[in-house]
């Protein structure tokens, strides 16, 4: 039966391949840990999200992102040192292995979130693969009741976290994995901001 967990089972939980609802900076959010495969798998089936609608990966430091084998580039360093911890998902050329396990082809987006409970949690069970709480194509879940309503009954989540009510803007999310910059979603920061940090 879904729950809510302390910080100490939530942790435990992601640690040993466990799927949980997590606070993010902007929503509540439903999270892996990339260190298990089959955990990430759980949530496209969990939100009923089509395989090939990719899932960001939100961790504590580019540093984190380099361990994954992915390169860092000197564009994505500018947005990252600008706008991290904060709403901007970076999307970056990831090696093929790590782009199929979050939904993609070649690329994958990443995140420092900002939020230290959630921090907390990317410290100890490493880089966290994280999608909105909802059904996939519904409303987000602004706190850990609306969670438990909407996935009651489904073993597959172990529990929420509760962080209270969470209603921030959604994440901007930049794509840098080609030639030229695009913006995928505006969300919190603007086209206008991103170009300066670039340029």
């Amino acid at each position: 039966m879904t729950r809510e967990l302390d910080l100490a089972e939530a942790l435990h939980a992601l640690q040993r391949g466990g799927v949980v609802a997590v606070p993010t900076d902007t929503v509540y959010g439903v999270a892996a840990s990339i260190a298990h495969p089959q955990a990430v798998a759980t949530l496209f089936s969990l939100k009923h999200r089509p395989s090939d609608v990719a899932l960001p990966v939100l961790v504590d430091s580019p540093n984190q992102i380099e361990e994954l084998g992915v390169t860092w580039t000197q564009p994505a360093r500018r947005l990252s040192d600008a706008f991290w911890p904060g709403a901007l998902t970076i999307v970056v050329a990831v090696p093929r292995e790590l782009a199929r396990l979050v939904g993609s082809v070649s690329s994958a987006g990443f995140r420092v979130p900002d939020d230290d409970v959630l921090r907390e949690l990317i410290v100890g069970a490493g880089p966290l693969v994280v999608t909105s709480a909802n059904e996939h194509g519904q409303s987000p879940c602004s706190n850990a009741e609306q969670v438990l309503e909407v996935f009651a009954g489904r073993a597959q989540l172990e529990g929420v976290l509760d962080g209270g009510e969470r209603c921030g803007v959604v994440s901007t999310v930049v794509d840098l994995s080609g030639p030229t910059w695009f913006v995928v979603r505006e969300g919190a920061i603007g086209i206008d901001a991103l170009a300066a940090a670039l340029n």
